[in-house]
């Protein structure tokens, strides 16, 4: 079941979701005597803060303002708190909301080009894979498809880095801080959803993920867009051991929104042997075996 979408609703759902986050204290207002019935901010609170008119303010939450000026975006931003990213989305939001298209875009190019292939080899024995805007796994050197445990066992259309993360069950032992790796992927794909909502990529995974992982669907409804990335990650990984290592993400020119994934770690120290372990007892992603690979350690 794919999420559904009209005019102003990515941008009022991302109001709603941050007003109803935000506490009273947290702006300056002292809660009157009784129990809130409303989580956070009332709208006449935001409204107030914000300096626009209530019914103003409770249009534009329905979904029926979708011209907000600027003017009144930063307002809304400043009034909620928002960081720097967050005022960026929401300034992105409002952008297209006033300009919404009804045709879904088509779904972007699964074809990764030669030259970028040819790039993931050059980096071996650093794991290194290339993703699309969704997350789909659409290229990768040995170590890159070999770091995600477990993953090569599903067909390769169904690589995903978001459906491994909620619904393999390697996955949380895979990665110690799985609960901040997790709110980090949302964050990703409530950004690039928020900017393309009809996506048909999008909405086909956002769709599953909300009917198969309840974790998922708490953490979606938070609408947070800014993740809590970590430098270094750590991996659990069951054939190699324990490995930490950098890892970076970079758009790609001149893809429809693909993007180059790639670990590293410093030379000489345990965690390259172990990378280099990884690169080495992993089959290359073009050389299917016919026959059982005696270097490679048996699978738990």
């Amino acid at each position: 079941m794919a999420p559904e979408h009209t005019s102003g609703d990515e941008l009022a759902r991302f109001l709603r979701a941050r007003r109803t986050q935000t506490s009273p204290e947290s702006v300056g207002l002292t809660p009157g005597p009784g129990v809130r019935r409303t989580p956070g901010l009332r709208r006449e609170e935001l409204a107030t803060i914000a300096g626009v008119s209530i019914d103003y303010y409770t249009r534009i939450e329905r979904g029926k303002e979708t011209r907000p000026s600027p003017a009144v975006v930063d307002a809304l931003a400043r009034a909620l708190r928002l960081d720097d990213d967050e005022h960026h989305h929401l300034r992105e939001l409002a952008a297209r909301a006033a300009r919404y298209a009804p045709e879904p875009p088509p779904p972007p190019s699964r074809t990764v080009r030669p030259h970028l292939k040819l790039l993931l080899e050059t980096m071996r024995p650093s794991p290194a894979y290339i993703v699309s805007r969704s997350m789909d796994l659409l290229a990768w050197n040995p170590g890159g498809l070999a770091l995600y445990a477990g993953l090569a066992d599903w067909p390769a259309t169904q690589r995903n880095l978001a459906r491994y993360l909620f619904l393999h069950p390697a996955a949380r032992e895979l990665f110690p801080d799985w609960s901040t790796q997790v709110r980090a992927c949302v964050a990703r794909l409530r950004t690039e959803a928020g900017t393309n909502p009809d996506a048909p990529d999008l909405t086909k995974l956002v769709g599953e993920l909300l009917l198969k992982s309840s974790d998922f669907a708490r953490l979606w409804e938070r609408y947070e867009v800014v993740g809590h990335k970590k430098p270094q990650k750590t991996f659990h990984h069951p054939q190699i051991g324990v490995l930490t290592l950098s890892g970076q993400s970079m758009q790609l020119e001149g893809t429809p929104g693909q993007r180059l994934g790639a670990y590293t770690a410093e030379p000489g120290t345990p965690d390259h042997d172990a990378m280099l372990l990884l690169d080495m007892t992993t089959p290359h992603p073009d050389r299917p075996r016919t026959q059982p690979d005696t270097q490679r350690p048996p699978t738990p």
